[in-house]
């Protein structure tokens, strides 16, 4: 067997040990083989680890599964994979996300306590090499200004979920007002926001969005809810430009961007529904729906007079007369 089949081999290994098992179509996709290919592999698989169990579910479809145990030994991470844990456990709290950092940092011990001995000293070489080559050690920069006993209130009120409560003022308001919210997501950015039902009101009114720095204080309460029917943190982060939503700027948006900047645009991804169109010129036009007109002022500000906006009306006199002069690209 040649060194990328094992390679395979052994992913494949690591897919039957998840609790649904793995399906002939799942090594398809992962793979990109034809249904003979994906045939010999499990074949392959039942050969090399005795213990694999082949079952039929409920849906007709074969799956198989290995107990993780049996291939534990095999699994020691790679210098890559650490310097990746330590990439993402930097990132987080650049993001202000210490919770979550934490928790990653856990993980990671927990990780490095499983390695052999004998590996255990060269993959602490090679990772730390690997994570300073990256540029990951210190990253200056604004952040997000953090609490951590808001942010465990918050994910503990989203695992239940159950309500919280916590004082909030908006900039209308002259002092913050206790408001009971039924928390359904969190939307990270620049600025966080938490999406949420305040109770006080219909249960037909939209979701609120309550910035998470200025919840100075939070408490989880013991009653639970339901979410709303049908509701997709995904889609709904897909409503804004940013972390922000404003049901009231929903829209189509449009841009054009220079010739001398539509090579440097092409390789910027402003919104996941965004649709690109070539001109003549060599210009380029980006379409999406989205609201959070003043984020997209904030972003198209980096782009100086190399952007023009072409929808919504309400934008383009945001912008017009704001563009800045210095001639560099974000």
């Amino acid at each position: 067997m040649s060194f990328a089949k094992a390679q395979e081999l052994l992913k494949l290994a690591m897919m039957a040990t998840r609790r649904s098992g793995v399906s002939l179509e799942e090594i398809i996709e992962e793979f990109g083989c034809v249904h003979r290919s994906a045939q010999r592999m499990t074949d392959a698989l039942e050969t090399a680890f005795p213990q694999t169990q082949a079952d039929d579910g409920d849906d007709r479809k074969r799956r198989w599964r290995i107990p993780a145990r049996a291939i534990a030994p095999l699994l020691t991470p790679s210098a890559e994979e650490l310097a990746a844990l330590t990439t993402a456990i930097t990132e987080l709290e650049v993001a202000g996300l210490t919770t979550e950092a934490t928790t990653v940092r856990g993980l990671k011990q927990k990780v490095r306590a499983l390695i052999p001995p004998e590996a255990g000293t060269r993959l602490a070489v090679d990772e730390e090499a690997l994570a300073e080559a990256l540029g990951h050690a210190v990253r200056p920069g604004p952040r997000p200004a953090s609490n951590t006993a808001v942010e465990t209130a918050i994910y503990e009120a989203l695992k239940g979920p159950f309500l919280l409560r916590f004082p909030y003022q908006t900039r209308k308001q002259p002092k913050p007002t206790d408001r009971v919210v039924a928390p359904h997501g969190l939307l990270l950015g620049v600025r966080r926001y938490l999406i949420g039902r305040d109770t006080s009101k219909a249960a037909s009114a939209p979701l609120q969005h309550y910035r998470v720095e200025e919840i100075t204080t939070a408490e989880v309460l013991p009653q639970s809810f339901e979410l709303d029917e049908g509701f997709d943190i995904h889609s709904h982060a897909e409503k804004g430009f940013g972390s922000f939503e404003n049901s009231a700027e929903h829209g189509d948006v449009v841009w054009r961007f220079a010739p001398e900047a539509a090579p440097h645009a092409r390789r910027f991804v402003f919104h996941p529904t965004q649709k690109t169109e070539e001109e003549p010129d060599g210009s380029l036009l980006v379409r999406f729906r989205a609201s959070g007109h003043l984020e997209m002022c904030w972003h198209l500000y980096s782009w100086g007079k190399s952007v023009e906006v072409l929808q919504p009306a309400r934008l383009r006199e945001m912008v017009q007369g704001h563009q800045r002069q210095f001639e560099v690209l974000p």
